[in-house]
């Protein structure tokens, strides 16, 4: 048999030998398909959520910013309120102050002196004093009347026992012509009331009472010191004051409470004590130390606030002296040659 006479052998099918690679191609172009997606998915994931950080980062500036401009703004209109309500609220003075303080013309019925009290020329008579009353006292005579002067903290315990102990022989003295009785209300003790500053809001009380109801100011006067309040305690409030203003006999009592409801005179009080802290007018060089104070002929007392007849003396020592030294020195005569 020749070779051309043997029997054909089939030829492989095209195909089955790259099958398998095939498969193969396209389980890896399926997987890489799959990553793709799904690096797709996670991108297009933080572009949201950076997106959404990034709306979130502006509404936050926003939301401070406009925060911000509020707060300036509010303080802005604070400030300004502030500023037209004291420009627009000048600081009153009580008219009737002498010095910064209140001239008693008459203790019984309290009257405060419109104008400043006329000195009258006079002497004392020391002998007739001390024969009226068992504890020296000075007299009505024809000297000047002894010229006392009381700086008095309403929170002040001594300002107490001191009016307490001296207002009967205080009260018989001014109507006799004897003294001149001053009471110049200050702020001491602010500090010790627990931040309600009652002895500011005091001190502004009584002026308004010194100004628009003179004549029952010595009796509120005594009337806020026989109800001093506790140290380091919140004190009357102001329409507690009024209402004592009130009742001790105030007139115009409308403006009255207004005034102290108010705090009409509180800058007032706040200044008339810095300029006594500073300096005591007709003094020598003395300024305000303490609470109370009192000077007699410029001199001050140091001795019992609580003993009436020690201060009654040390008045009427005071008040010799003064006449003393305003005595006149009497001229000699020369005889005629006989």
């Amino acid at each position: 048999m020749s070779p051309d006479d043997a029997p054909d052998t089939p030829a492989p099918a095209s195909g089955s030998s790259t099958a398998p690679e095939s498969s193969t191609a396209d389980s890896r172009m399926a997987e890489d398909a799959l990553v793709r997606d799904r690096r797709e998915a996670v991108r297009e994931k933080a572009q949201q959520v950076h997106t959404r950080q990034s709306r979130l980062r502006l509404a936050r500036r926003s939301g401070l910013g406009l925060l911000a401009v509020g707060a300036v703004a509010a303080v802005a209109v604070t400030v300004t309120w502030t500023v037209s309500s004291s420009g627009s609220r000048p600081q009153l003075s009580p008219a009737n102050a002498t010095s910064d303080g209140f001239v008693v013309a008459d203790v019984v019925n309290g009257a405060v002196a419109v104008e400043p009290v006329p000195e009258a020329d006079a002497a004392t008579d020391e002998a007739a004093a001390v024969e009226a009353s068992p504890a020296p006292t000075p007299a009505p005579t024809t000297a000047a009347p002894v010229d006392i002067r009381v700086y008095v903290d309403y929170l002040s315990e001594g300002a107490r026992e001191w009016q307490a102990a001296n207002s009967q022989q205080l009260t018989s003295w001014v109507d006799d012509g004897a003294v001149t009785l001053t009471y110049h209300p200050v702020a001491m003790l602010t500090a010790k009331s627990n931040g309600t500053k009652y002895s500011l809001r005091a001190a502004g009380a009584a002026a308004c009472v010194a100004t628009y109801s003179p004549d029952s100011f010595f009796a509120f006067n005594n009337e806020l010191l026989v109800r001093q309040p506790e140290i380091d305690t919140d004190g009357l409030t102001d329409e507690e004051l009024a209402t004592m203003a009130q009742a001790t006999g105030a007139d115009a009592t409308k403006t009255v409470r207004e005034c102290i409801t108010e705090g009409s005179y509180a800058a007032w009080a706040k200044a008339a004590t810095e300029r006594a802290v500073a300096s005591i007018p007709d003094t020598d060089d003395l300024s305000l130390t303490r609470t109370p104070m009192i000077l007699v002929n410029g001199t001050p007392y140091i001795g019992d606030l609580t003993d009436p007849a020690e201060f009654s003396q040390f008045v009427l020592t005071s008040s010799s002296e003064a006449y003393y030294k305003s005595a006149p020195t009497p001229t000699p005569t020369v005889a005629p040659a006989p």
